[in-house]
């Protein structure tokens, strides 16, 4: 079986590399993000489909082309029950377009690597699993036999919520709660991590008002309020939430200070509204209505000492259960890793937030693993080809094991 996976894949190298390229080109950016969503790189993905039972989820969403964010589910093998490989279609703007070093939406293959936006988040899932769907296909036509169904699903929106993609999905009936999920969309060089658990995400907005004045004739100056009302609440989440847990990296939670919006345009005007974000990843033994407690506590002080307002809005909060580390998917990837690199891999929890917490919400166990370079997000973003192949060769052994 392992040698039959091997070469399949490595004869699929080359059409891996043209579809990974193709994909960077078809630009998938969220309405949120100021882009035109996902169709037409679902329409792609669509075509590379041939021969497996297809179905379309599209989510309405007026501001996208087409009016719609669509999912894509394809079954390659039925079974009783089902191992899904789950990567998304969309990616995150350019940033920056002075720190790049070749054109973000125009592939470049040099030196083993794919260059692009969204070449590793998460094209590189997207190829690794569609080819191991056209390889379990081929190996069942062999006759070899499968121990499980197999499937691919392809979501819109994971960069922004996921609202219209796995959300939308999970609430479609399309999962059955005894299925297997695997997610590739986080990991590290080695390809020896295996997330079980993320951390609970909180993200909030605050509106910290003042007295807008004349610099030199000061009243209540929104900005320094702002500042002091975040520099107390960083200390006292900080202070309040303070456990470890060696699973993560890092071992405890997290209470960032991050976008601040913009205020006054001149520089001798003190602003009345200062708007400021913070992005709070905390551990999951804690309750995230305990830690909203805490931001009403010292809300309420400063409301009390200023007589002037602030309000808080929660842009997104999420928290999910972790995947049992003896859970079926788990050693059945471990079993796929160790069969086809040979690699032991171990059980980790990352702050980041993928499709993975939603089905844990919903009880399905998941787990998340890729051989990731990890520079998703960042200018110049790229991901090794022989990444795509390893995993697609993981990918492709598992329903057989």
């Amino acid at each position: 079986m392992r040698e039959e996976v091997v070469r399949e894949c490595e004869r699929f190298r080359k059409d891996m590399i043209d579809v990974a390229c193709k994909l960077i080109e078809l630009k998938a950016i969220s309405p949120d993000y100021g882009g035109d969503g996902e169709l037409d790189k679902a329409e792609y993905v669509e075509k590379l489909l041939k021969g497996f039972e297809v179905e379309r989820f599209d989510a309405k969403d007026d501001r996208a082309k087409g009016g719609v964010r669509p999912n894509i589910v394809a079954k390659v093998c039925d079974g009783e029950r089902m191992l899904w490989i789950v990567s998304h279609l969309d990616v995150v703007p350019e940033g920056d377009l002075s720190l790049w070093e070749t054109p973000p939406f125009k592939a470049v293959v040099r030196d083993g690597k794919i260059y692009g936006r969204g070449a590793e988040d998460n094209n590189q899932a997207i190829v690794s699993s569609l080819f191991a769907g056209k390889i379990v296909k081929n190996l069942i036509e062999k006759g070899f036999e499968p121990k499980i169904g197999f499937g691919l699903v392809f979501v819109s929106d994971e960069e922004t919520g996921s609202e219209y993609g796995i959300k939308y999905l999970l609430k479609r009936d399309v999962f059955d709660k005894n299925d297997l999920v695997v997610v590739p969309d986080a990991g590290n060089e080695r390809g020896d991590e295996i997330e079980i658990a993320e951390k609970s995400i909180l993200w909030l907005k605050f509106r910290v008002h003042g007295i807008q004045s004349h610099a030199s004739l000061p009243k209540l100056n929104a900005n320094r309020r702002a500042m002091e009302f975040l520099l107390e609440l960083d200390k006292a989440l900080h202070d309040k939430f303070n456990a470890k847990n060696e699973l993560f990296n890092p071992p405890y939670s997290t209470f960032e200070p991050t976008k601040r919006d913009k205020n006054v345009d001149n520089v001798n005007t003190i602003p009345g509204l200062d708007v400021s974000y913070m992005d709070c990843r905390v551990l999951p033994e804690y309750d995230l209505n305990d830690v909203l407690r805490v931001v009403e506590e010292v809300k309420s002080k400063f409301v009390e000492r200023d007589r002037k307002p602030i309000e808080v809005e929660v842009l997104q909060a999420n928290s999910s259960p972790p995947t049992p580390e003896n859970s079926e998917v788990v050693l059945k990837l471990k079993r796929a890793i160790k069969l086809m690199r040979g690699i032991d891999a171990r059980a980790v929890g990352i702050g980041g937030n993928t499709c993975a917490s939603f089905f844990r919400q919903f009880g399905i166990h998941t787990a998340v693993w890729a051989t990731f370079v990890g520079n998703a997000h960042k200018p110049n973003e790229f991901c090794l080809i022989d990444n795509i192949v390893e995993d697609t060769k993981v990918f492709a052994v598992m329903p057989f094991i």
